[in-house]
């Protein structure tokens, strides 16, 4: 289903306002400009199709549920929401024609003042000149290339996203420096002296696995080999059976679940290489129930981070959340279904804001997701940076056993 778009619209009825008003319930709500009467449009942009789909399905309802829990409005405003899916079934996950049109369609849409999403950072890529363009606020739930906010990725990054010279991107997850780092440190506990490092060649698990190639470096960990794959490949066999010749304590994997991840660990073990005896580290571009399900066995032992933490390990107030979703969805979270809940209430958050100062717009709407400060939220109690990132720095590790993911342990990239 290309193109898929579901639509839900969430206003409440002006009459039901009036009652309020009439029972003395506290007149003018939103306060400023907006005079009660002003509808906004926020999107998401979401891979809803291939082997993500299951992950960004509970992370719309998420969105949903954010919206839904304060009767579809923001402050006084009236919130009407669109769930985009920026995947198309001939790629099979995100596309990025897909993702300019998505931005290009929204850019035009002066109803729309904010944008949750992307998933991908391939796609954030595409979709971040076109939104800064337009003045369009955006907040991720997902994206990590660390090339998106500050440098540390390709030379002219991140300038080149914007090229208005003014930042409307942020994100709710830690990025791939300290994911990087978290990885490097990981294998350092468990004992690697050498590792042998792969990636997908896309903008995220090349980009992390620079970050690890450079963290692991700084600790003494021997790089032995370093080189992207042909992702389109039946199979991994040659260069499983090359790497086993190299020896390594450890292989890293930079990529996402869609790029042939399982199929990777598959062919590690057929070269002679168990999970005990040669650790395989992935990111969290893997750490989803496909890879469970895709990888059986050959994925007993896996070790995944993570650039952030499990529902287990979330606040007071993300256990909650958890406890109150899967009762409502009779559905279990996902790695970033708490993350997306959290870019809703933030975004929701700014509207109100926006609303008790003056009229809604895309303007006085990104200003203050920039002023986000000390949230107090399912992801514990955080800030946005100057660039758009958050002040949060706890990452986790996972491991699969009798196969499920197991928390395994946090890392805190600011001790790092």
């Amino acid at each position: 289903m290309s193109g898929l778009r579901r639509v839900i619209s969430l206003v409440v009825l002006g009459m039901v306002a009036a009652l309020v008003a009439g029972c003395g319930g506290g007149g003018d709500q939103g306060g400023g400009g907006s005079g009660g009467g002003q509808t906004v449009k926020i999107v998401s942009d979401l891979p809803l199709q291939g082997a993500n789909r299951f992950q960004s399905t509970t992370m719309v309802n998420a969105i949903e549920m954010a919206i839904d829990e304060r009767n579809g409005k923001a402050g006084n405003v009236n919130i009407e929401y669109e769930s985009q899916d920026n995947a198309t079934a001939q790629a099979g996950q995100w596309d990025e024609a897909k993702c300019a049109e998505n931005a290009q369609t929204a850019a035009q849409d002066e109803e729309i003042v904010g944008w949750i999403g992307p998933f991908n950072s391939g796609c954030a890529v595409v979709e971040i000149p076109i939104l800064n363009e337009a003045g369009l606020g955006m907040i991720s739930p997902a994206n990590t290339y660390i090339g998106l906010t500050k440098p540390g990725g390709e030379p002219d990054e991140p300038e080149k996203y914007y090229p208005t010279g003014e930042r409307n991107y942020t994100r709710v997850i830690v990025a791939d420096d300290e994911q990087g780092q978290a990885g490097a440190l990981l294998m350092e506990e468990e004992g690697v002296e050498s590792v042998y490092i792969l990636d997908d060649k896309e903008t995220y698990g090349k980009g992390l696995a620079d970050q690890v190639q450079q963290s692991a470096d700084e600790l003494g960990i021997q790089v032995i080999g370093r080189e992207g794959v042909d992702t389109t490949a039946a199979n991994f066999r040659s260069v499983m059976n090359k790497i086993a010749r190299e020896d390594p304590d450890a292989i890293y994997f930079g990529g996402i679940i869609e790029n042939n991840a399982a199929q990777l660990v598959k062919d590690k073990l057929g070269a002679g290489m168990s999970n005990d005896d040669v650790l395989f580290i992935g990111p969290d571009g893997i750490f989803l129930d496909e890879f469970l399900s895709q990888g059986g066995e050959a994925a007993e032992g896996a070790y995944i981070t993570f650039g952030g933490l499990p529902e287990s390990e979330l606040s007071d107030k993300g256990q909650q959340f958890v406890q109150e979703y899967e009762s409502r969805y009779d559905d279990e979270v996902q790695p970033y279904t708490a993350y997306a809940y959290e870019a809703a209430n933030v975004m929701l958050d700014a509207i109100e804001r926006a609303s008790k100062k003056g009229e809604v717009t895309r303007e006085t709407v990104l200003k203050e997701i920039f002023a986000t400060e000390d949230y107090s939220g399912v992801l514990g109690t955080w800030s946005f940076d100057e660039d758009g990132d958050t002040t949060l720095t706890e990452l986790s590790v996972q491991r699969v056993e009798n196969g499920e993911f197991e928390y395994q342990r946090t890392i805190d990239a600011g001790e790092m």
